[in-house]
């Protein structure tokens, strides 16, 4: 299946319209439909278990599922996280497709320990400007961050209803048109009651766990849509079905999926550079007739 992704690049590629008028010399701009198109179905392929081979000496993820209840009892026994209420059995008409020889169907709460963040209070300006990083739905714009627009200080961290994450912990934003939109914490930091943070279990990587939030975007979205603004909850977040292959397969995916998207960006720089050449050939014979 990958490729007959690379063997017909250019009907992807070929795809390209313009961005919306509004402002200042955005006629120029384009949005290329088909890149985007194609990164949207890599991903749908990769956890439908069709980018990679499956290999059948891999650890069924079966195995990961019963450790990963090992480690929650262990979690909860150490005062680590909170027992959480059972998640509702998986039904029938929760799979729409059938899964890989060694695949799992489970639900997102089932793969970490999720929480949304909080605001501290405005008005009190000693929970404002220390050395925690505070990140917002809007700061959500690439697979990691790092740097966040405001901090907060350790009195705001022990005052009010947030969740301090880890480096590694995967965040997706829930609220607007923000929705769906995931990345990973390169740093220690906490987040606005708009952003569910999840610590994975050892069971799955936090790479994947991304490529599972990254292919079920259109999903979030659609859960969130019918309100004046638009949003979802943690709680429908960890009832949100996904599929869990084994470990193994977990890196080929990962692997993969950067490989096909660093072609999709040679692609996309390689139209830019077309358009712009197009653009300035343009200009020329308009002021050559005009002349």
């Amino acid at each position: 299946m990958s490729n007959a992704l690379l063997d017909n690049v250019d009907l992807w590629t070929g795809a390209v319209r313009a961005r919306s008028t509004a402002g200042r010399g955005s006629s120029r701009k384009i949005e290329l439909v088909g890149v985007k198109k194609l990164r949207e179905l890599i991903l749908e392929l990769a956890v439908r278990g069709k980018l990679v081979p499956q290999d059948a000496s891999d650890e069924p993820a079966s195995e990961l599922l019963k450790r990963i209840e090992a480690e929650k009892a262990k979690l909860i026994k150490d005062g680590k996280i909170k027992k959480q209420k059972p998640l509702p059995p998986i039904g029938e008409d929760e799979k729409p497709f059938e899964l890989p020889k060694g695949w799992e169907w489970v639900r997102l709460g089932s793969l970490g320990d999720w929480g949304a963040g909080a605001t501290p209070a405005r008005g009190n300006s000693d929970y404002y400007g220390g050395e925690i990083p505070w990140f917002k739905s809007g700061e959500l714009t690439g697979d990691y961050i790092e740097k966040s627009e405001e901090t907060i200080t350790d009195l705001a961290l022990k005052e009010c209803s947030l969740r301090l994450n880890s480096a590694g912990d995967v965040l997706i934003a829930m609220y607007g048109a923000t929705i769906g939109k995931a990345s990973i914490l390169k740093i220690q930091g906490t987040t606005n009651q708009a952003v569910c943070a999840c610590t994975s279990y050892g069971a799955i990587t936090n790479i994947y766990l991304l490529t599972l939030l990254k292919a079920s975007k259109s999903r979030f979205i659609g859960m969130g849509a019918g309100g004046a603004q638009p949003n979802i909850s943690r709680e429908k977040i960890i009832v949100t079905t996904v599929v869990l292959p084994p470990l193994a397969e977990q890196h080929r995916i990962v692997a993969k999926v950067d490989a096909l998207f660093a072609l999709c960006d040679q692609l996309k720089a390689r139209i830019h550079t077309a358009n712009q050449l197009q653009l300035q050939l343009t200009d020329t014979l308009i002021e050559q007739t005009l002349a």
